[in-house]
C-alpha cells in the first residue's frame, strides 16, 4: 500500500494562509483557515458511447476563512489565494462580512456563541491505495469498464445494455488556527454497473456499486462480479408485483445500510435539533430500537469513502455510538450546532466545497453485527422476504416516517428460499416500529460507499453505510 502524496498546491499556499491567519488573530478572538485542493474524474461506457469528465461536485481548489467577533461567526471564501490579495481579503472581512449582523432587523433574534475550542493539535496524515487511478490513466480505466460492459452483454441475448461507471477523488485539506496545524490527503474510488435486460415490452435493470478507500483496485472487484450481476438482471424479467402487507423480512447489508442512513441517520443530525426539525431530540436516553441494535457513525469508525482524519471545522474524526443496545445515546453534530445545544462536537461538520457552509453530515454509518447466521435467519421464517439491492430512500426526521425502495424481494416459505422474485418493492413505516422489531442480526458487517448524500436536495458529500444481515418486520408494497 502507498500513502497519498501531499498537495503541491497546499504547499504553495500554506505561507499565505499562515500570514492571513496571523493578521486575523490580531483582530479576532478566534480565526481559522481551511485550504482545500480536490480533483475528481468520472468515467462511463455504454452502447451509446464513452464519457470522461473532470468534476467539481465534491470540491475544488480554494480557501474558507472563519472569524469570531466575541458574539458570532462569519465566513469568507475565495479561490484567489495569493499574498497580494491578503489586504483586500482582510478588508472584506472587517468592513463587509462581520458588520452584517448589525444590519439585521430587530425582529430577527441573533444567537450568542462562545469561542470554538482550540486545543493544540499538529498532524499530517494520508490514506493509502494499491493502484492510483492516474497510474492506469484514462485509457486504462476505460478499457476495464469496456471489459465489464462486453462480458455482461455476452451473457444473454436479452441484455440490451450494460453501462459501467467509475469515479475517483483525491482531496487534500489544510486546517490552521491559533493552536491547530492539520493536513490530510485522501483518495477514494467507486465503480458500478447497471445491467438492463428486456423481454417483449418488459425492461428490468440491476445496479450494483463497488467502493474503497483507495484506488483503482476497486475495478477488479467489479470485474469479478459481472456474471452474477448479469444473471440477476435476467432473473428480474420473471419478477412479480409485490403484494402489500407486513412481512417478516431479512435485509442484506446493503439494505440494512439504507435503513440505517434513511431511517435514523438524518434524524440524528443535530443541526436539525437546533431547528426543531427532528423527533429524535426528545428521545435521548430512551429506547428507539431493539436491544440488539448498536449504531455507529464517524469518519474514524470504518475505512470507506467517508473516512477522513479531521472535519471541515478542524474537529478530529471520531467513532460516535448513536444507539447503544437500543437506547438513543446522542446525535452527531458540527461544531456550531454543538455549541448552540451545549454538547460536544462529533467531527461531523462537512462542506460540499470551500464555497459552502459546514453542516452536520453523516460519514460511515452502520449497525454493529450480532450472533445469528443467515441460514438460521432464513430457517426462522415461515413466510417472508429476503430484501436486496437498495435503490433509493427518504425519511421525515420531524415525524420519523420512512420510505425506501429496493429492487428485489425473494420469497421465503417454510424456512427456505423458493426462487420466486418480487420487484420493485417499497418499504414504509414508523422508524422506531421497524427498529424495535429487529430480532436477529448476523455477525459480519459490510459497508458500501458508492453513493453520496445531500442535505435535502443539495450540499452533496460522500458517505458510506451498511451493517449485518438483519431480520425485522417491515411493511412492503
Amino acid at each position: 500500500m502507498k500513502p497519498v502524496e501531499k498537495s503541491a498546491y497546499i504547499a504553495r499556499i500554506r505561507p499565505v494562509a499562515e500570514k492571513l491567519l496571523k493578521g486575523l488573530l490580531e483582530t479576532y478572538a478566534y480565526a481559522s483557515v481551511l485550504v482545500t485542493d480536490a480533483n475528481a474524474k468520472q468515467y462511463s461506457v455504454s452502447k451509446s458511447g464513452t464519457q470522461i469528465r473532470t468534476t467539481t461536485t465534491f470540491g475544488d481548489k480554494g480557501m474558507v476563512v472563519k472569524v469570531y467577533d466575541g458574539h458570532s461567526y462569519a465566513e469568507y471564501a475565495t479561490n484567489q489565494v495569493d499574498e497580494d490579495r491578503l489586504p483586500a481579503i482582510m478588508q472584506e472581512i472587517q468592513m463587509r462580512l462581520v458588520p452584517w449582523a448589525e444590519a439585521c432587523p430587530p425582529t430577527i433574534a441573533q444567537s450568542e456563541y462562545d469561542a470554538l475550542p482550540d486545543e493544540v493539535i499538529t498532524l499530517s496524515k494520508a490514506t493509502s491505495y494499491e493502484i492510483h487511478p492516474q497510474t492506469l490513466g484514462d485509457d486504462g480505466i476505460i478499457a476495464k469498464l469496456e471489459i465489464v460492459k462486453n462480458k455482461a452483454l455476452a451473457y444473454d441475448s436479452r441484455i440490451v445494455d450494460a453501462p459501467a461507471f467509475a469515479t475517483y477523488q483525491e482531496y487534500h485539506k489544510l486546517f490552521l488556527s491559533k493552536n491547530k496545524d492539520m493536513e490530510q490527503s485522501v483518495l477514494w474510488m467507486t465503480s458500478g454497473m447497471s445491467v438492463m435486460a428486456s423481454a417483449g415490452e418488459e425492461l428490468k435493470s440491476y445496479y450494483k456499486s463497488y467502493s474503497c478507500l483507495g484506488g483503482a483496485e476497486v475495478l477488479d472487484a467489479m470485474e469479478e462480479d459481472i456474471l452474477n450481476v448479469a444473471k440477476i438482471a435476467v432473473d428480474l424479467l420473471s419478477s412479480e408485483p409485490m403484494q402489500p402487507g407486513l412481512y417478516d423480512c431479512i435485509c442484506t447489508p446493503e439494505v440494512t445500510g439504507m435503513i440505517v442512513h434513511e431511517a435514523f441517520g438524518h434524524g440524528v443530525e443535530m443541526d436539525m435539533f437546533v431547528k426543531d426539525r427532528a423527533l429524535a431530540a426528545s428521545y435521548i436516553g430512551k429506547y428507539v430500537a431493539s436491544p440488539l441494535v448498536t449504531m455507529h457513525d464517524g469518519a474514524s469508525a470504518a475505512q470507506e469513502t467517508a473516512t477522513f482524519f479531521f472535519d471541515d471545522e478542524g474537529i478530529l474524526a471520531q467513532d460516535t455510538v448513536v444507539i447503544d443496545k437500543g437506547v438513543l445515546v446522542r446525535g452527531i453534530s458540527d461544531a456550531q450546532s454543538a455549541m448552540h445545544l451545549g454538547t460536544t462536537p462529533t467531527g461531523n461538520g462537512r462542506r460540499e466545497s470551500y464555497e459552502r457552509k459546514a453542516y452536520t453530515r453523516m460519514t460511515n454509518t452502520y449497525f454493529e453485527g450480532g450472533h445469528d447466521t443467515l441460514e438460521d435467519m432464513i430457517a426462522s421464517i415461515s413466510y417472508g422476504m429476503l430484501l436486496e439491492n437498495a435503490t433509493s430512500g427518504m425519511e421525515d426526521p420531524k415525524n420519523w416516517g420512512i420510505q425506501c425502495m429496493v429492487n428485489i424481494a425473494r420469497e421465503i416459505k417454510d424456512g427456505q428460499l423458493t426462487g420466486r422474485i418480487f420487484s420493485p418493492v417499497v418499504l414504509t413505516g414508523y422508524v422506531p416500529d421497524l427498529l424495535c422489531s429487529i430480532s436477529m442480526m448476523s455477525p459480519t458487517v459490510e459497508l458500501g460507499g458508492g453513493g453520496a448524500c445531500g442535505k435535502g436536495y443539495k450540499e452533496w458529500v460522500k458517505v458510506s453505510d451498511g451493517g449485518p444481515y438483519i431480520k425485522a418486520k417491515i411493511r412492503l408494497g
